[in-house]
């Protein structure tokens, strides 16, 4: 015995996951009739994959998709600027993330202009701005590095991050770019494609900038040698 069922495109588009042949799934519905052969039919409503999330299978489908274009290759990511003078954040103006960044950025090389792309960093619109926020900081030019990111949050939450336009937006970035996504323990593919993966907004603060006292002290030390060496010249040329 077999009975069809319906799934229409819209709600195909709506799907996180791949339909794919052999794929176990659930499927809720409501019976009607389809009247020009008589054949009692189910218009499908939800259709989840068995044994795992939604979401959870559409990260590992895009994953396997994605690597297989070498997006992923350790030999594409670039190295960051050891002096930044323009840093480009992109992430929400509201969140806790941002006054982390930017406190950070301050207290350790005040010296940095930054340039904040404001997008939301959930919801259904949110891919599609931070994408476009990336590919509009590229066209700007004269920006050392990009922060792409927010703070904690569940799987749902961090979502924007695992889509593809995201995901290729970063990976086609001319700017370097560094991931800070979430917590240390939270993975989004927005990490594997950026330049570098920071495991909290904070540490991709950290990671950007040099720390400005750290670098007076060395100057100050590579002066010293530079005096003493100076002064060793002088004395052997008066030797001569």
């Amino acid at each position: 015995s077999q009975i069809r069922a319906v799934l229409f495109r819209s709600q195909v588009d709506r799907l996180k996951f791949a339909l794919q042949e052999g794929l176990d799934v659930f499927v809720f519905g409501r019976l009607s009739v389809y009247e020009p052969r008589g054949d009692y039919q189910l218009l499908l409503e939800v259709v989840e994959p068995k044994g795992i999330g939604a979401l959870q299978l559409a990260f590992i489908q895009l994953k396997a998709k994605l690597e297989a274009e070498g997006l992923f290759e350790a030999s594409r990511k670039r190295l960051l600027p050891l002096y930044p003078h323009r840093i480009g954040l992109v992430t929400s103006p509201s969140g806790a993330a941002i006054h982390d960044l930017l406190t950070i950025i301050h207290r350790r090389w005040p010296f940095a202009q930054v340039l904040i792309a404001p997008v939301p960093v959930q919801g259904d619109e949110a891919a599609g701005r931070i994408a476009k926020a990336i590919g509009v900081l590229n066209q700007l030019g004269k920006l050392d590095v990009l922060i792409v990111g927010r703070g904690g949050g569940s799987l749902e939450d961090l979502w924007a991050f695992n889509e593809e336009i995201v995901v290729r937006a970063i990976a086609s970035s001319r700017i370097p770019v560094v991931s800070a996504v979430g917590h240390e323990t939270d993975l989004t593919l927005a990490d594997l494609a950026a330049d570098y993966r920071a495991p909290t907004p904070s540490a991709a603060a950290e990671m950007v900038v040099p720390d400005c006292s750290t670098v007076r002290h060395h100057l100050g030390h590579q002066r010293v040698r530079l005096e003493r060496c100076i002064r060793s010249l002088c004395v052997a040329w008066r030797g001569q």
